[in-house]
């Protein structure tokens, strides 16, 4: 498949990882010609320096036989000009567009925008999308990560493993023995900065980062094995009031059981503005990092702080200041990649990483055939995928004993019809199953290649 990717920041030049690796044909656009150098040398891309929404640059690009544009550029009026352009000169099948400006997305949203007038397929609003991931982190506050799948059935929770987890040092197999009602499987281990999809024999250790996949109804239990207390989360302090701490607010406020959120934004029309949208919820005008203003929030009684202003220092910050106060739970916003290694020693408890929501909602949208869901663990070291089991595919009518899947990869959940199933060397895999299946990146085609979706991306 031939791609058009307009922006090489981190989305983009992570879109571009990811679908080049599967040998598509993938060029890169951007005004600045640093960028497009570097996607040019690190990734086997190709690339143009100029300004995308010009139709002599998608052009050069090669926009006359593309089957698909991806807008991710900064600017949400520049990539509705591209699809614009893309559609009404080049006529290009699929195009997709990242907007963040809440008035866009309220028309869009709300049917006001037609297709004939503004030809975008599919419209990605990072704001929405990192809401979204903070009240998912906020709903399981014991794990750094997580993310729901099978129409919200099942979630992937990233739990890390302490001294006093009930089950260090015990063989994965033994923990299917000792609880063999526990819908849960690790699908992956994180063990001195490197990410593994563990063997049968393998064991956790305190310090390691694992990924376990599990059914809704058993997460508290499994949690629980795991050695995390669950607790509802009542009281929330949000330090940042912009898009995405104004989604948090509005989404707790619409909860059918009542969660107390106090927003703290320092910019005074910021907080005005968060103030008039919202109904319930107490926005405070000042600095998060002042001790004096948490403490007004009641920090030292919240249940968690959530801060997700656009500055990862601020961010970091605000949550060790939090701790220090007595806030049992932080979650702070990062966009830098080398920044996560420091949330450990600092006794930040989970992170949201804007780029890798933007990526793996950006992805859910560009896979071939009959995937339903994608998400990006890491630095895209590994992908979650939801997929459909077609008649043509190679495991279809087969047990996954007798799977020929690569080292990296591990299912994590069927659904047979209407019912989530914990996957064993017996169980058969069929025609029309839902299967989630984690897969370390370098292993990702080879996935593709078993579900036979590689036939058709639209």
């Amino acid at each position: 498949m031939k791609v058009i990717i307009c922006g090489a920041g981190q989305v983009g030049w992570q879109i571009a990882r990811h679908l080049s690796g599967e040998n598509n044909d993938v060029t890169v656009v951007d005004n600045n010609p640093d960028l497009v150098a570097r996607a040019t040398d690190t990734l086997d891309v190709q690339g143009i320096a100029g300004f995308a929404s010009y139709p002599d640059i998608l052009d050069r690009a090669g926009a006359r036989d593309a089957d698909m544009i991806i807008a991710a550029t900064y600017s949400d009026e520049v990539n509705m000009v591209i699809c614009q352009v893309a559609h009404s000169i080049f006529s290009i099948p699929r195009k997709i567009a990242r907007l963040r400006a809440k008035s866009y997305l309220d028309a869009i949203y709300s049917d006001l925008y037609r297709r004939d007038h503004m030809p975008i397929d599919v419209v990605i609003s990072p704001e929405r999308e990192v809401a979204e991931a903070a009240l998912q982190r906020l709903s399981a506050p014991a794990a750094f990560d997580t993310e729901t799948f099978l129409n919200g059935r099942a979630q992937l929770l990233g739990i890390q493993i302490h001294e006093d987890c009930p089950v260090v040092n015990t063989p994965l197999r033994q923990l299917t023995d000792l609880f063999s009602t526990l819908r849960a499987v690790v699908v992956g281990i994180r063990r001195e900065g490197r990410l593994f999809a563990p063997e049968p024999g393998d064991q956790l250790f305190p310090g390691d980062d694992c990924y376990v996949f599990v059914v809704n109804e058993d997460v508290a239990r499994t949690l629980e094995v795991f050695g995390k207390s669950v607790k509802t989360q009542e009281r929330v302090v949000i330090v940042g009031g912009g898009n995405v701490g104004l989604a948090v607010a509005q989404a707790l406020e619409d909860r059918t059981k009542r969660v107390r959120a106090k927003v703290i934004e320092k910019n005074r029309q910021t907080a005005e503005k968060a103030a008039d949208a919202l109904e319930r919820t107490i926005v405070l005008n000042g600095d998060g990092l002042d001790s004096a203003l948490l403490n007004e929030a009641g920090v030292d009684r919240a249940d968690a702080i959530l801060a997700v202003t656009d500055d990862d220092k601020t961010n970091l910050l605000a949550s060790v200041r939090a701790k220090q106060q007595g806030c049992p739970m932080a979650i702070a916003l990062i966009n830098d990649p080398t920044l996560v290694p420091l949330l450990g020693p600092l006794g930040i408890d989970a992170y949201i990483n804007p780029r890798g929501t933007t990526v793996s909602s950006i992805l859910r949208h560009i896979r071939h055939g009959r995937v339903r869901g994608v998400y990006s663990i890491g630095d895209a070291e590994a992908e979650v995928i939801e997929a459909e089991v077609l008649s043509t595919s190679p495991i279809s009518g087969r047990s996954i004993r007798d799977i020929d899947f690569p080292e990296g990869v591990l299912i994590g959940a069927i659904l047979k019809g209407d019912k989530v199933t914990k996957p064993l060397g017996s169980t058969k895999v069929e025609e029309g199953d839902v299967i989630v299946i984690f897969a370390l990146a370098a292993d990702v085609p080879e996935v593709e290649r078993l579900l036979q979706v590689s036939i058709d991306y639209f």
